[in-house]
């Protein structure tokens, strides 16, 4: 099936629930139980390592459904092409520096934006090694929780519990008052830049700092990991990305103008 909420379609509609490289069958049908008993239905899967499999509905226990409409894609980049928000779920810091929230904010954040009228994406990586990270550096922030530090051992399809649980509260709890408060009705123009525009200003940004010989022969990627957390903490429109894309071109061409290229 393949999800395409109409702008008027409820906010638990715009949040989808995204496990990258699940290495065990049987938790991705407990993953979608778990979704289901809080109101939700997204599921996407990237690269699963054994998907379809007969544990994976075994596990799921009547959440069918959501199994068979789940999205299996190779990439979490097209896993998220589309969203506004993407919100990673990490047991421990790693070299990705990133916001931290804990799962009542994370929620609270993707509620928002679906309220908003936008995609939003809350992701979960592998049992055994989460996410990565450059898988990490694709998300906003990364969702923690708070689990016991002496047994911090937490089954991947329970933590999508926790977080299902947390984006019922927040939705259950923010839906009438968004509505009383006029929040959620502004244009589209007021949204977040989708993840994918957010890549194409990356790709275009890193490509203009080669042209202008920025680096000077250092290593880029220590710049770029830097630039993008400051955008991404920007949380740009899309009016802004178009903005700097179109001061970026025009840095691009007087590059080759410098260049005494034509």
């Amino acid at each position: 099936m393949n999800h395409d909420p109409s702008p008027a379609a409820a906010p638990a509609d715009r949040i989808r629930i995204v496990l990258v490289g699940t290495q065990h069958p049987g938790n991705i049908g407990s993953a979608a139980r778990a979704i289901k008993t809080m109101g939700l239905d997204r599921l996407v899967l990237v690269a699963p390592q054994r998907y379809p499999h007969a544990d994976a509905v075994a596990m799921a226990a009547g959440a069918d459904d959501v199994l068979e409409s789940a999205r299996t894609v190779d990439s979490l980049a097209e896993a998220v092409a589309d969203c506004r928000l993407v919100l990673g779920c990490t047991a421990r810091s790693r070299r990705v520096s990133l916001e931290e929230l804990s799962p009542r904010v994370a929620a609270a954040r993707a509620r928002d934006a679906a309220l908003a009228g936008a995609e939003a994406a809350l992701v979960f990586g592998r049992e055994r090694t989460g996410l990565e990270n450059d898988e990490l550096q694709l998300c906003h922030a990364a969702v923690h929780i708070p689990a016991n530090p002496g047994y911090s051992s937490l089954n991947l399809a329970a933590a999508v519990q926790v977080l299902a649980y947390e984006l019922r509260m927040a939705l259950l709890e923010g839906d009438a008052g968004h509505a009383a408060d006029g929040h959620g009705q502004g244009g589209h123009s007021d949204l977040p830049a989708s993840h994918a525009q957010m890549e194409g200003l990356f790709a275009q940004l890193a490509q203009t700092l080669d042209d202008i010989d920025f680096h000077k022969g250092r290593a880029p990627d220590s710049a770029m990991r830097k630039l993008r957390r400051l955008f991404l903490r920007g949380r740009l429109d899309e009016r802004e990305v178009r903005l700097l894309r179109g001061i970026l071109a025009d840095a691009q061409r007087m590059a080759r103008l410098a260049a005494g290229q034509r």
